[in-house]
């Protein structure tokens, strides 16, 4: 294997794991709203929910951030490992990786909670949350792409606008839906 098959690894299972980032507090916005449904169908929805949770994060969201996180560090070592230091762009990307995965087990606590029946976020507030993934991507992406070419705080800034961007979109279709 060269650096070529494993970057196309990389990619692939970045790809996967943030299709789970992105699915899976979709899933519980809908598992909590199931709440406001007649006890019947809020027992069916939210077992189902549930089975589909487990099922996301085990089955591809564990595997994929693994096989990330490998094919990540093997990339690291092979090219930037011995100017490690001089790749400032690199430290500022793999804190943002370390914040995804600290995200990746705040959603596993989400889940677990939802199993015991506690629910401490609404679901506007699950919707903000599941955000936060296309913030971590937006910043990752452009820090590997861009590398040192964008200054440090313009790319803050933008990245800072971009968040309130988003999160204003998500309380604009709030208020779109509430309308209705």
């Amino acid at each position: 294997m060269n650096y070529e098959h494993v970057k196309a690894i990389h990619i692939i299972f970045v790809t996967s794991w943030f299709a789970g980032l992105f699915y899976l507090p979709r899933l519980l916005v809908y598992h909590t709203e199931a709440n406001s449904k007649p006890a019947m169908e809020r027992d069916i929805l939210q077992k189902e929910y549930l089975r589909m949770e487990k099922v996301l994060f085990n089955a591809i969201m564990i595997p994929a951030m693994w096989l990330t996180v490998i094919s990540g560090i093997t990339l690291v070592y092979w090219t930037w490992w011995d100017s490690f230091a001089a790749h400032g762009w690199l430290h500022i990307k793999l804190l943002f990786v370390l914040g995804l995965i600290i995200y990746h087990f705040y959603c596993r606590k989400l889940i677990l909670e939802l199993r015991q029946n506690k629910f401490r976020f609404s679901g506007f507030q699950l919707r903000l949350f599941n955000e936060i993934a296309t913030i971590f991507l937006f910043a990752i992406v452009f820090l590997v792409v861009l590398k040192n070419s964008v200054d440090w705080i313009w790319g803050l800034a933008g990245l800072l606008v971009f968040a309130l961007v988003i999160l204003s979109a998500v309380r604009i279709v709030k208020w779109i839906r509430e309308k209705k």
